[in-house]
């Protein structure tokens, strides 16, 4: 039977009708699903671990939430701390830990068991393995798809902030990098060596995967526990991204963060500072980054600091072995070529 019976033949399903072919044409797709990533900024934040992500990240999104922004922050650092300083010094349950006794008891997870809020900001640890019981960048990709499945692209916020340890970024802890899962990353790092050898790394992979064809750029770098000496100021220069912001060193910031005090209040001492973060991290566009060589990097520094005129020199099998070593005649047979 043929297509006025409604069918087609064998040789019109081979070369369907130029009709049927514009009718098709014109039959409107189903529209694509709303995603977060439209009207949300998404943030990834990295930093050498102990440099103070988790205490900027909790007064950065406070005062966003004052300034009467929706806010998400989410901690992906296995440690578990980033909501610490938000909730007063309280643990927050983790979505690894949550999801492993609501499977055993046969629940589901819901957003009222893994999400708090306070004040406005909505928080949230995706936890990790215990130790040496997993992989931590795993448990990383393992939150994400849990977050998926409780509709993390339908949810309406303004901006999501990631909290990443950045003294990795292989596997999980560079996923926001490596999948375009942010639009830009910030950097939190200070006058030291490590935490700028840290920024630098993050500032390698952004660009490794903008030439693999990926769209994160670095928004800049926040200074924290400044104390004016200037080596990140260079390195930012260097690395061609801006400084949004340089939190000095100041023992008001450190006593009250150790009693897990919130500073980033718009009344507060420390307000306009948290408040001009926040302008800069919103207003902030994504960079094309210059990673820095190892010896570029150590040249920030003074050469008593870093080590950089030390001498390697080569180690001997005589070293190695803590003896004088006697030479022994080789039975390897060695013909002479004709």
């Amino acid at each position: 039977m043929n297509d006025a019976q409604g069918f087609l033949t064998a040789a019109e399903l081979a070369n369907p009708p130029a009709h049927l072919l514009r009718e098709e044409a014109a039959i409107e797709p189903d529209p694509a699903p709303t995603t977060a990533t439209k009207d949300t900024q998404i943030i990834a934040i990295y930093g050498k671990g102990g440099i103070g992500k988790s205490f900027t990240l909790a007064n950065l999104s406070y005062m966003m939430a004052q300034q009467g922004k929706k806010v998400l922050l989410i901690g992906c650092d296995p440690k578990s701390d980033t909501t610490s300083l938000l909730f007063g010094g309280r643990a927050c349950p983790t979505i690894i830990e949550t999801s492993t006794k609501k499977k055993l008891a046969g629940d589901q997870v819901a957003i009222g068991d893994v999400c708090f809020k306070r004040d406005g900001v909505f928080a949230m640890e995706l936890g990790g393995p215990e130790v040496g019981r997993g992989c931590g960048g795993r448990g990383i990709i393992h939150g994400f798809e849990l977050l998926e499945k409780l509709g993390f692209h339908e949810w309406g916020f303004d901006y999501v902030l990631l909290d990443f340890l950045g003294d990795v970024v292989c596997g999980g802890f560079g996923l926001p990098i490596a999948r375009d899962m942010c639009q830009k990353v910030i950097v939190v790092g200070s006058n030291d060596l490590q935490s700028l050898y840290v920024a630098n790394n993050v500032c390698s992979a952004v660009e490794y995967f903008h030439k693999l064809g990926g769209n994160v750029g670095v928004g800049g770098l926040v200074i924290n526990k400044d104390d004016g000496t200037g080596e990140a100021q260079a390195f930012a220069k260097a690395a061609g991204i801006p400084i949004l912001a340089s939190i000095p060193a100041d023992d008001d910031i450190r006593r009250k963060s150790a009693n897990y005090e919130i500073i980033g209040r718009p009344e507060g001492r420390w307000g306009a500072l948290f408040a001009e973060l926040a302008a800069n991290v919103a207003g902030a566009k994504p960079h094309r980054p210059a990673p820095l060589t190892q010896d570029d990097l150590l040249g920030l520094f003074s050469g008593e600091s870093v080590g950089r005129d030390v001498v390697l020199e080569p180690a001997t099998l005589q070293d190695m072995c803590g003896a004088t070593l006697t030479q022994k005649p080789s039975l390897e047979v060695v013909y002479e070529t004709v």
